[in-house]
């Protein structure tokens, strides 16, 4: 029986963590990688990896490192990780006779591990029989250790050290923990509730690394600078050769959006330096004037790519965004984010290079679509779709759902299922479970092909696909409130074990979503009552409206600092993750650019004192400024009278504005949403940090733990807390058809409701009195012909 164990994003991260197999060309390389290690200096070649698995190879082509020039001596960082940072946050259950959790971890290509080893945190049943039960640990299925579970120790918090041979780690490995265990020496259950293991999130992956010099070749972009194995945060700092203009930052901005859909679930930040540069790997934007100490530029003619050693580090890469003028570098920004793949060699120039047309609202690659019905299979691989075993993993797809769309009153979103599984030998409790995140929305049983039991022939018996399975199609209603902005759909396939005491039990069952299977949104119309900074931060709205960010203005203080301009990289890096796409027309500019741009939605990034917008704009803010500290903006009474009679939004589960405070020594991030000043209809959102707080903002839009508390209309963070309040009048965003439009607003206001059924009341009295009046008309007319 095995158990594989579901890390949180798994549907991110297992296209990122292939299972490599430790066979034999694989301890190969890495013998090569440790022997080339050991004699620094000495220059060689990358082997290829051994492709045992398709979709191993699959990963491998498309991730491939450079060619490794040569090795640097031995030593280097230890770097250490938990389960938590390898995606499994949560304690795992080992179950049955033969359960086991697979633990992926991954090396950067220009790294090399020189040392590894896994510490252990565990505890085991006291039923197990120790000289018939162990706990096997295994790396790229080379056994590296053998557990005993001796009774001395059962039931108790255990720690197990495990070395790992360097040899064995490629740059997608696997560390599999599997229980063997028994609890009698007769026939026995495997299901039995007493065989378990626990496996604490706190152990630990214990791993030193050492820099490997990499040839300069764009065919490796985006590594080194963005490396898809390496699970933590990614950091790209970005250097300036050049005055950091509105042209020149919207090529950073292009390419900082690039690397933020790289980077995805992980997060990208990116820091700044004028001209100094930093060690280790950097991008830097330069002009023909550009003059980085140290640093040698190739020729530039026009807009051209290239990628140079570091001459602050040996193992140190420079990625050059080159043009002659700002305008160039805007075209050799968006040419490596929509062609990244395209270029080869240490240089590249960039000609006749024409950038897509626009994109249309709503199309951003990683929503599901407005206009038609998504296939899951346009999500996620036949493989990930596809299960096996009584404890089988869950399949899981993430859903990203325009934030705007307007769910009220509706069924629920269908989602057509169409699914495979094994059918039962005879009725039982297996079911087909379904889940929006944490939220069970209903069980679909799993049938008998022959529900007659043992009767050798059946009518009624149900008709197998040629592979033995059952083939069946439902329609499932998804419920709106379980589904945000970013939801993951869980489907989880129970199937009831068979077997019992002296009976062995067969893993011989599988399950598989079908990928024709589709959800269906093109129904809901779009709107959306704002502000509302949970749609922001968990979508991008309303900037992601149009991938591109065509709709999009950034205004920067006058004079912005770097981390002014860090603050900027960094948003539009998030929005890039919302997208999938690059902010290939999102326009930069300063404060006295904003009225130009009246008809887009605004991002303005500063602080209280360097932002002429935020004084400019202080009536409609809520947060302005009172004395020396910042204060909300508290509506009066007579906007909540007026609200209490045409209608307005209330959110009780947000903390009034008086219960909260902003503090005047500049730790306080803010992040507020209001209504454009320069066209209705439209938003701004402010961010509004300075050098101290700009990372506590960022670090929360990229904490999920942190980010379920962004919404409202103004959050406060302060280092690792984040609150939210609601004091800011509502507008709304999006159109609805006019029945509904009618519906809605006639049942958020009472008092309009009230309204109209007393003038319907009226209309309908007075239609009577008409008619009777005109009834009484006729009546005399008849009599008086009569006389």
């Amino acid at each position: 029986m095995t158990t594989h164990v579901t890390p949180n994003q798994r549907a991110h991260r297992r296209a990122e963590h292939p299972v490599s197999v430790a066979s034999s060309p694989f301890v190969s390389r890495a013998v090569a990688l440790a022997v080339a290690l050991a004699a620094a200096g000495t220059a060689f070649a990358q082997p290829r990896p051994a492709e045992p698995q398709a979709a191993a190879a699959a990963a491998a082509q498309q991730a491939a490192p450079a060619p490794i020039a040569a090795a640097a001596p031995a030593g280097g960082a230890v770097r250490e990780l938990n389960l938590t940072q390898l995606g499994i946050d949560y304690a795992v259950q080992l179950r049955g006779i033969s359960g086991t959790v697979g633990i992926p971890f991954n090396v950067r290509a220009d790294e090399l591990v020189t040392a590894a080893s896994f510490r252990l945190n565990y505890a085991y049943s006291p039923s197990l029989i120790p000289e018939l039960s162990h706990l096997k640990v295994t790396v790229n299925d080379v056994l590296v250790a053998t557990l005993p579970v001796p009774t001395a120790g059962a039931g108790r918090p255990q720690t197990a050290d495990i070395p790992i041979d360097r040899r064995l780690i490629t740059e997608f490995n696997r560390i599999n923990v599997e229980l063997i265990g028994h609890y009698t020496r007769e026939c026995e259950d495997p299901a039995h509730t007493s065989l378990w293991a626990r496996i604490d999130a706190t152990s630990t992956l214990k791993l030193t690394v050492a820099p490997l010099k990499l040839v300069n070749d764009l065919a490796a972009l985006p590594q080194p600078f963005f490396d898809r194995r390496d699970v933590r945060r990614a950091r790209i700092p970005f250097v300036f050769g050049t005055a950091a203009s509105g042209p020149v930052l919207e090529a950073a901005g292009v390419v900082s959006s690039w690397f933020g859909a790289l980077a995805d679930y992980r997060g990208a930040t990116f820091p700044v330096s004028g001209g100094d540069l930093p060690t280790g790997h950097a991008v830097v934007f330069v002009t023909p004037d550009s003059s980085i100490p140290g640093l040698t530029l190739p020729a530039i003619r026009g807009p051209g790519l290239a990628i140079v050693d570091n001459p602050r580090d040996a193992n140190g890469k420079l990625l050059l965004v080159m043009g002659s003028t700002p305008a160039d570098l805007r075209t050799a920004a968006a040419a490596l984010a929509l062609n990244a793949k395209a270029f080869a060699g240490a240089t590249a120039s960039i000609t006749a290079f024409q950038e897509p047309p626009a994109r249309k609202p709503y199309d951003a690659p990683r929503w599901v679509p407005s206009d038609r019905p998504l296939q899951l299979g346009e999500l996620a691989t036949a493989a990930d779709l596809s299960v096996s075993g009584y404890n089988p993993d869950v399949v899981r797809v993430n859903l990203q759902l325009p934030p705007d769309l307007f769910t009220w009153r509706s069924r629920g979103i269908p989602l057509d299922l169409q699914y495979r599984y094994t059918p039962r030998v005879r009725p039982d409790q297996s079911t087909l479970n379904v889940n929006v995140n944490e939220n069970f929305v209903g069980g679909l049983p799993l049938r008998s092909a022959n529900p007659a039991g043992d009767r050798w022939w059946n009518p009624l018996a149900v008709k197998l696909m040629p592979d033995g399975t059952l083939a069946e199609r439902k329609e499932i209603i998804l419920p709106p409130l379980a589904m945000g902005p970013r939801s993951q759909l869980r489907l989880h396939y129970y199937f009831e074990p068979v077997g019992g005491r002296c009976v062995p039990q067969l893993d011989n069952v599988r399950g598989s979503i079908d990928p024709t299977s589709k959800i269906d949104v093109s129904g809901f119309p779009h709107f959306i009552a704002m502000p509302e900074l949970a749609a922001y931060a968990n979508g991008g709205f309303p900037f992601s409206r149009m991938a591109d960010l065509s709709d999009t203005a950034v205004i920067l203080p006058d004079q912005p600092s770097s981390s002014d301009t860090e603050m900027f990289l960094g948003l539009l890096g998030q929005i890039g993750r919302s997208t999938g796409y690059p902010a290939l027309r999102v326009k930069v500019g300063r404060s006295g650019e904003a009225p130009q741009w009246a008809d887009k939605d605004l991002l303005v990034i500063g602080n209280l004192q360097n932002q002429p917008l935020f004084t400019q704009w202080a009536d409609r803010m809520p947060l302005k400024r009172n004395g020396t500290a910042p204060e909300l903006k508290l509506n009066s009474w007579i906007d909540n009278a007026i609200d209490f009679v045409i209608g307005a939004r209330t959110r009780e589960d947000l903390p009034g504005s008086m219960q909260i405070s902003v503090s005047a020594d500049g730790r306080d991030a803010v992040l507020a949403g209001f209504q454009s000043p320069l066209q209705s209809g439209r938003s701004v959102v402010a961010a509004i940090t300075n050098s101290e707080s700009k990372d506590a903002l960022l670090n929360a839009l990229m904490t999920p733990e942190l980010l379920k508390s962004v919404q409202g209309s103004m959050t406060i963070v302060r280092d690792t807390q984040v609150n939210s309040v609601l004091g800011q009048d509502t507008y709304y965003v999006g159109r609805l058809p006019p029945v509904a439009w009618v519906q809605w607003h006639l049942s958020r206001s009472p008092l309009m409701l009230a309204g109209l059924v007393i003038v319907l009341a009226l209309l309908g009295a007075a239609v009577s009195y008409a008619g009777l009046q005109l009834r009484a008309r006729r009546r005399l007319s008849v009599k008086a012909k009569g006389k």
